[in-house]
This record gives C-alpha cells, structure tokens and sequence, in this order.
C-alpha cells in the first residue's frame, strides 16, 4: 500500500505467469506490428475499442509521438477472441491465456488493494472491473531522442494498469517534480495506480503521472492491460471512507462522462480530475 500512496506505482514478481508466455505476448505483439498497413487491416477489423494507430491524437494534437499502437478488449474472452487478429497465426494462443493470467493477477491486486483500504470485501467486483483492454505499444529507435517522447506525461484514465515493459528502458514516472527511470526486472509486471482508484479512496492512492521516452538505438515493445469500469458505473469515493473528517474529495460521475473528457485533457496538459473535484 505504501508505494501505491507515494508512487503510484511498484513492481510485481512471483506472480505465476510463466516466463515464456510473458516473452511470447512481446514477441507476438512485434510480430503483428510489424505486418504491413494491408496484413493489419486483413487480420482485423478496425472499430470501435480495436484501435490501430500511430501518435494519440494525430488530427488534433499539437506535436506527434513516437510509437505505433493497436489495443483491443479481452474480457469476457469469449465474447472478445473471435475478432481478434488473424495474424500472426499464434496471436490468439499466446493472448488469451495472457489475458486470463492477467485478469486474475489484477482481481487478487484490486482485492487486496480493498482490504488494505478498509472495504467491504468484493468492493472491485462486478461493473466497476468489467472491462480489460489490451495495448501494444512499440516504439522504433529515434534518430533523436530529445526532440520526441513516446507517451506523454498522463495518468492513465482507468482502474488498474498491468505493464509487461520487456528489458528496455523507456518508462518514467514523476515523483516530488522529477522523472524517475523504472529500471526493467526481468519476467515482471509494472502496477500502476489509475485515476478510477485515486477517486474511489478519495485520494488515499495516487494516480502517477508517467511518460515514455525514446531512444536512438534500441525499439521498445510493451504489452499493457487495463481493467476498467462498465461505461454506466458510478465512480465515486467509497462511502465506507467518508466521516465529517475525511469529506469527499471528488463529485460523483460515470465512467463514460470521465472518458469523454480525458482525451481533451491529455491533448491540453491539463488534469482530468479537476472538473470531477469537490468545490472548496
């Protein structure tokens, strides 16, 4: 709980993923970057949560980002498997099972995160966990790392992040107005604090403002997964923490009116949970 107070972030080991399957869903995340623009569409279809894209916002941001990414859901993996991408041919096999170890990584950290708070048992369970994305991230080396960065400096907008960040150095994360490098360990993941979490303890955790930087030599590929609300959940502090001396830090709002503004406020360096906050 600490370092989820003072950071934001921590590392996670033992976790019981093997170690083959964290280096494949890297090396399969690769390999489908690499398909040409015609193999991509070919393999999937591009709507909706699938998501094929270079940049963040490339229509309407002012300076464009060093990466190519495609995110998709996973959960239910059922309802979610059948569109995923044809190609590469094992992209299925290594992804789901995947998937799955994540998810239930992240429901025992979410459980576990509850009791340390103090709530009722179950708290994360049903709408507010519903959903999970996953995200490829791949970043080629820049010819010069000082004029671009790879990810901006943002919070991420959901409940719970899992980083399988691979042993290249890229991550930073903010800490007392300076960047700190989260160095890579070997068959780890990287958790980090969302912004959801920040305002269902009401503050009590932190949601890190992170970035990715780029470098001239080596590609960076990272497999990210995200557990997420329902669109229609209520987002709000835990009623269980709130007394006359702990006073609501933030008005309640659903996940989909939080979404909407996110985008805007990344794209404008401002912070997103402002609009959501208690007047003084």
């Amino acid at each position: 709980m600490k370092a989820s107070q003072e950071y934001g972030f921590f590392q996670l080991t033992n976790h019981g993923v093997p170690e083959e399957l964290m280096q494949d869903v890297l090396k399969i995340g690769k390999e489908f970057i690499d398909l040409s623009s015609e193999e991509k569409l070919e393999s999937v279809q591009i709507s909706g949560d699938y998501r094929l894209k270079s940049s963040i916002d490339y229509n309407n941001e002012k300076v464009h980002y060093w990466r190519d990414n495609f995110r998709h859901p996973c959960h239910p993996l059922d309802e979610h498997l059948q569109r995923w991408p044809k190609k590469p041919a094992r992209y299925r096999d290594v992804v789901g099972p995947f998937s799955v170890d994540v998810r239930r990584i992240g429901m025992k950290l979410l459980d576990l995160i509850g009791e340390g708070l103090g709530l009722e048992p179950g708290y994360f369970e049903g709408g507010l966990s519903q959903g999970q994305l996953m995200s490829i991230n791949h970043y080629p080396p820049c010819p010069d790392p000082t004029l671009v960065l790879g990810l901006p400096k943002h919070g991420d907008p959901y409940l719970l992040t899992l980083l399988n960040q691979g042993e290249v150095v890229g991550l930073q994360v903010l800490k007392d107005e300076t960047w700190l490098t989260v160095e890579p360990i070997r068959n780890s993941f990287i958790i980090n604090i969302n912004h959801m979490l920040q305002v269902i303890s009401n503050g009590l955790l932190k949601s890190a403002e992170h970035r990715v930087v780029t470098n001239s030599s080596v590609a960076r590929t990272t497999v990210v997964s995200f557990i997420h609300p329902a669109k229609d959940s209520s987002i709000e502090p835990a009623k269980s923490l709130l007394n006359e001396r702990n006073l609501p830090l933030y008005k309640a709002f659903t996940f989909e009116d939080f979404i909407k503004h996110y985008s805007l406020a990344v794209r404008e360096g401002t912070d997103p949970l402002q609009p959501f906050m208690m007047s003084p």
